[in-house]
């Protein structure tokens, strides 16, 4: 059986927060979930904990439209932040922009894994997880 899973969940937005945690719950496949209301928290978490293999997430779901730092800027820094933290951290955006210069920027931007439009279902998390 492989080992449970961590996630990280950037996310200002209560109720899909909420409703995210219930789905990968479901899963009964993640150990771990710690919330972030913007980019900033996130990534100063990370640069904590940089190194440290067992706090370090296993999957980042970040979104783009945050107060603070949103999920451009937090890309920025993550970016630069990489090649520390000593973990390969598969980086997913989720967000509820449809926008098709949203998508091309994230496809321009190594550190991410794919570009997902909310809400999570279940069954995309599991596939997600194949990768």
């Amino acid at each position: 059986m492989k080992p449970a899973l961590s996630v990280f969940l950037v996310d200002d937005d209560k109720l899909f927060v909420f409703l995210t945690k219930k789905t990968i719950n479901a899963t009964k496949l993640v150990s771990d979930i710690k919330e972030f209301g913007d980019g900033e928290q996130a990534i100063e978490y990370l640069k904590e904990i940089a190194g440290n293999q067992d706090l370090l997430p296993d999957i980042i779901l970040l979104d783009l439209s945050m107060p603070i730092m949103d999920g451009w800027a937090f890309l920025k820094e993550y970016v630069l932040l990489e090649p520390v933290i000593g973990k390969k951290i598969r980086v997913y955006i989720f967000t509820s922009s449809i926008s098709p210069h949203d998508l091309e920027r994230a496809k321009g931007i190594d550190v991410v894994t794919d570009f997902i439009v909310k809400p999570l279902e279940k069954e995309k998390f599991i596939d997600l997880l194949k990768l």
